[in-house]
C-alpha cells in the first residue's frame, strides 16, 4: 500500500499532535501541517495530498475554515482531493458536506469507530 499524505490546516498544537498520532498509527499516513491559508495553498500547489483536514476556526488567526474549504473546492487543480472539516458540531459538518466536503469528525470524536471508518474510506 502506498503511503497516503494528509494536509492538516489550522489545528492547535495539542490537537495537531493527537490527529497526527492517530493518522500515523492507524493508517501509516504522512501528515503535513499548515497554520494559515497561504501555507496550505502552497502545500497543495507543490505536493501531492490525498486528504485535507480543515479546522472550523484556524488556531493561528481564528480565520474561518469554511472559507478555506470553499476556496480549495473552487480550485480546479485541487477539486479532486477529499476535504474534511474538523469540528465537533454536526451542523458545521452538514454545511461542509453541502459545499462538497466529505463528512469529517470532531476532535472529541477522534477515537470513535465512525471516525476510523470515515478516514479509512479515504486513506485505505
Amino acid at each position: 500500500m502506498t503511503q497516503k499524505t494528509v494536509l492538516s490546516i489550522g489545528q492547535c498544537r495539542p490537537d495537531q499532535a493527537a490527529i497526527s498520532h492517530y493518522l500515523t498509527s492507524h493508517f501509516g499516513a504522512k501528515v503535513l501541517t499548515a497554520d494559515l491559508p497561504a501555507e496550505a495553498y502552497h502545500v497543495l500547489k507543490t505536493q501531492s495530498v490525498d486528504l485535507v483536514l480543515i479546522n472550523r476556526k484556524l488556531d493561528a488567526d481564528y480565520s474561518d475554515g469554511m472559507e478555506i474549504l470553499q476556496q480549495i473546492l473552487a480550485d480546479m487543480t485541487t477539486a479532486e482531493i477529499p476535504l474534511m472539516l474538523v469540528s465537533n458540531f454536526a451542523e458545521w459538518q452538514d454545511k461542509a458536506v453541502a459545499l462538497g466536503a466529505t463528512y469529517g469528525f470532531g476532535k472529541a470524536e477522534l477515537n470513535r469507530p465512525e471516525t476510523k471508518l470515515r478516514l479509512s474510506a479515504v486513506l485505505e
